[in-house]
């Protein structure tokens, strides 16, 4: 046991002393005062005091005042003991799971749909994460990031609905899409990627990193970095990329381009067609196993009182019936 205000109960030692003391000089003084009397009270006190009956009530009653003495100084210890703020103390490891995961969304007008599913199916599965780190970057002729990776899944649900509900905009476009026209062209998937690539932090960790994006890598315009660049840079960072197409069969080359771009980082690409879900090729992702990271030993201390709160009612209920018995 550890006490977080030690002070609190050396007072209360103190007290305890110091009562007692003053009991002690007082009771002295009395019975000097009492053998100086020339004369008793009453008369033939002698005999009164020889009688059995008499003895055994004064003993009663010294027994009494003792045990008025012992109870009163328990209490004022274990009161002191109770405002020390007794502690107990539990070394925890914390760990995390080193799962990041980057949703990188094409935003252009053909992938309204496919994006909302997936800013639902995640916004559903975070009050199952523990310590994996969301992300979201959203791009269409330039990229814009809504959010770093992070693990405050309050933030990450708050972003996730807003994003969602901002693709029903009708007259005025929100700001963070105004962001992802910066350029001429759409759907620059090469510089999309890359830049979600980019998002990923800590690159000495050992963490499970991935990308899920959500495109039909129907380019229009010249980019900056190709799908293949693109797709390279995110493999020497270990990243993995899993795409998910929702016309993949319709324009067989661009199908087999994001195909090839996913599978050269190890990842793969889903076509969102018949019985195929968002939430199957997440679920799949989520598959991928995950480092978990111990963090640093901690020792976390926190109140505990209730043993010496209960030590303290029963002195007090003793000193309640002991008061009652003697009539003080």
């Amino acid at each position: 046991m550890e006490l977080a205000n030690i002070w609190m109960l050396v007072g209360a030692v103190f007290a305890v002393l110091i009562a007692v003391g003053i009991g002690l000089l007082l009771g002295l003084r009395r019975r000097r005062a009492d053998a100086a009397a020339d004369a008793a009270p009453i008369a033939r006190a002698e005999r009164l005091r020889a009688l059995g009956s008499f003895r055994q009530a004064v003993r009663r009653r010294a027994l009494a005042l003792g045990g008025l003495l012992a109870l009163a100084s328990v209490t004022v210890l274990l009161s002191g003991v109770v405002a020390a703020r007794p502690m107990s103390s539990q070394t925890i490891q914390p760990v995390n799971t080193s799962r990041d995961i980057m949703l990188c969304l094409d935003v252009s007008g053909s992938m309204t749909d496919v994006d909302i599913e997936v800013l639902t199916v995640f916004d559903e599965l975070l009050d199952g994460f523990e310590g994996e780190r969301i992300g979201l970057v959203i791009f269409n002729s330039s990229a814009v990031q809504i959010f770093p990776l992070t693990d405050d899944y309050d933030f990450v649900r708050e972003h996730l609905q807003r994003i969602n509900e901002s693709f029903e905009y009708a007259e005025e476009i929100p700001e963070h899409w105004v962001g992802t026209l910066n350029g001429p062209g759409a759907s620059l998937i090469g510089d999309g990627l890359a830049s979600c690539a980019m998002g990923f932090d800590h690159e000495g960790d050992d963490r499970s990193r991935s990308v899920v994006l959500a495109t039909d890598n129907e380019v229009n315009g010249a980019s900056i970095v190709t799908l293949e660049e693109a797709a390279a840079y995110a493999a020497s960072k270990q990243i993995r990329v899993f795409a998910l197409n929702p016309v993949e069969g319709k324009d067989t080359e661009p199908s087999e381009e994001l195909i090839a771009a996913a599978e050269a980082t190890g990842g793969a690409a889903f076509g969102l067609r018949e019985t195929t879900t968002v939430a199957d090729i997440v679920a799949q992702v989520q598959e991928e196993e995950a480092t978990e990271l111990r963090g640093q030993a901690q020792v976390v201390r926190s109140d505990d009182p209730n043993l010496w709160i209960v030590l303290l009612v029963l002195p007090v209920l003793g000193l309640i019936v002991v008061l009652w018995r003697v009539r003080l």
